[in-house]
């Protein structure tokens, strides 16, 4: 296996949020050809007025929850190098006796099943390919819990169970597989709903992405199955 070879071509799930956007960004800006799906055309607006046109970001309409999504996501990638799945969501407020039973299954298909259907229709193309990397988002929750969100901590620790087992399945491929762990994110959605919060202690969307660019890059090859603790000073 090679490790020297150049990652260009990189698929960014869910890169039009504020995460999202940062990512996109700092991957453009290491030289990367990227591909961000979207489903609110909202966010893709935004991120269109941010960051332009650039020749090397293509933009696509995908629900990644569908199997057939995925598969055309990736499929649509020229020279596919690496996958980052950034598509999750939250919930919590309640301890579990008071939780909506539900909760716990829209955290699976937000947080789980996306990974789960990027991974697989991922994987055969970057084993024709020689390798590559695959960036999974996970939570600092799920391996230091706090009560009040238990779907959403369930969630983000089967993430992290489940590109820990991708690399068991191919580190010897030459696919390394990685998760970034955050605590709370520098969102404007998080400041709205958590106004009194110490804010200069979250850590920064461009600051994950910088450790999301390292990962996809070739000078992560020595690492695979990390937990990527990205927690700022919260």
């Amino acid at each position: 296996m090679r490790s020297d070879r150049v990652v260009r071509a990189v698929l960014v799930a869910g890169g039009t949020g504020a995460l999202g956007g940062a990512v996109v960004r700092e991957l453009l800006d290491a030289g990367h050809a990227v591909t961000a799906t979207w489903i609110s055309r909202g966010e893709r607006d935004a991120l269109e007025s941010r960051l332009g046109a650039p020749e090397e970001l293509t933009l696509v309409e995908a629900d990644l929850l569908r199997p057939e999504a995925a598969a055309a996501a990736i499929d649509g990638v020229d020279s596919l190098g690496a996958v980052v799945n950034l598509v999750g969501g939250y919930a919590g407020g309640k301890r579990v006796h008071e939780a909506d039973p539900d909760e716990l299954e829209r955290m699976l298909r937000l947080n789980v099943r996306s990974t789960f259907l990027l991974a697989r229709a991922a994987m055969p193309r970057l084993l024709d390919s020689g390798g590559g990397a695959f960036v999974g988002v996970s939570a600092r929750a799920a391996v230091r819990p706090t009560g009040g969100d238990a779907a959403y901590t369930a969630a983000k620790a089967a993430v992290l169970a489940l590109v820990q087992a991708l690399d068991a399945e191919y580190r010897d491929d030459g696919v390394r597989c990685n998760a970034v762990l955050p605590s709370v994110i520098d969102t404007p959605a998080n400041r709205e709903s958590m106004p009194k919060a110490d804010h200069s202690r979250w850590v920064a969307p461009e600051q994950i992405a910088k450790v999301v660019r390292f990962l996809v890059s070739e000078d992560s090859a020595p690492t695979s199955g990390a937990a990527v603790p990205v927690y700022g000073r919260a």
